[in-house]
């Protein structure tokens, strides 16, 4: 039997180690003011938290109604195919609007189509495994709009921050300089967002990006004032926000290292949500619409037949007319 790596121009190496000729994942990203380049070029603070023109939170409403009506369609058919998955994943400050952002977006759209999981601080036994293990267990499935509230990006960037964390997660040989491994977590992310690309999963990923002050200290300080918003104040909140600058770094550089073709970022302006909400739908609506997802075809027999049960059913219907009358 020919070697098929040869058939494909054969194998080169790299230090000695054997590197296959892989090809390059699908692209889906979309045309929008809030992507992420790919250049590693991409630079928060020159991205405002503001958008630069807002008709009002009436007109955002009506144009996310529309939009999502458009993704509940488009949705029927992806699940309809069963080919490919839309993987969303939203990251942001506390506050910022995550849980609504998700909500408002896939309004509507069929929740049987629909997957979304939230992930809080990991669990013993998932600190047992590799830091990707248990979001590979949360993935869309083919057919599926699946999204993630907070994501294996929470580990380059929670644990970047509070690089302590990395005593507790069981990994083998720490080096001493632990920015290594977060490079290391960035390859990591960017061959696993690769892998589901090139399987039908398509990766599309947000980041709500707010002001410290006064958006997020308002939004903080209405979960004190409003009694059935206390539920949602956390007191480690405040000590987080003394580390804004530092966490803002970090967001910074896990975007510009994992901003891909296939995995694009989009950083979208949050201060006002209902504008953010907007355009989030649309850029899952035009990824959708670049996925293009098509009907089953029905075999010939089976087309054939709708003839006959057409006429069985239309006959039944005039019958029961005629009965009725």
């Amino acid at each position: 039997m020919p070697d098929i790596v040869e058939r494909l121009g054969g194998a080169t190496q790299r230090n000695g180690t054997l590197v296959l000729p892989s090809s390059s994942p699908p692209e889906h990203y979309v045309d929008s003011p809030y992507l992420v380049p790919f250049d590693g070029s991409f630079v928060l603070e020159k991205d405002a938290t503001e958008p630069k023109s807002y008709d009002g939170k009436q007109a955002c409403k009506k144009a996310l109604k529309h939009t999502r009506n458009e993704i509940a369609d488009l949705q029927e058919t992806l699940y309809a195919e069963r080919q490919y998955a839309l993987q969303g994943m939203v990251q942001a400050m506390d506050a910022a609007g995550k849980d609504g952002f998700i909500r408002e977006v896939l309004k509507g759209v069929d929740p049987a189509g629909v997957k979304v999981i939230s992930f809080k601080k990991p669990t013993e036994h998932e600190l047992d495994h590799h830091f990707l293990h248990r979001i590979v267990h949360g993935e869309a499935s083919r057919g599926e709009i699946g999204f993630f509230n907070r994501s294996h990006y929470e580990e380059v960037l929670i644990a970047r921050v509070h690089t302590k964390i990395l005593e507790s997660q069981g990994i083998p040989e720490l080096p001493d300089n632990l920015d290594q491994v977060f490079v290391d977590r960035y390859q990591s992310i960017v061959d696993y967002e690769a892998h589901l690309a090139r399987n039908g999963i398509v990766p599309v990923k947000f980041f709500l990006h707010v002001a410290k002050t006064p958006v997020q200290a308002q939004r903080l300080l209405d979960r004190i004032l409003e009694g059935d918003k206390n539920w949602k104040f956390n007191a480690g909140d405040m000590s987080e926000r003394q580390l804004w600058d530092v966490y803002m770094e970090a967001a910074e550089e896990m975007i510009r290292y994992t901003s891909r073709p296939w995995a694009p970022w989009y950083v979208l302006p949050a201060d006002k949500k209902p504008y953010s909400r907007m355009r989030g739908a649309e850029i899952i609506r035009d990824t959708l619409l670049d996925i293009d997802p098509q009907p089953p075809e029905l075999d010939k027999a089976t087309f054939k037949e709708l003839g006959k049960f057409r006429k069985a059913l239309e006959k039944e219907l005039a019958d029961h007319k005629d009965a009725t009358s």
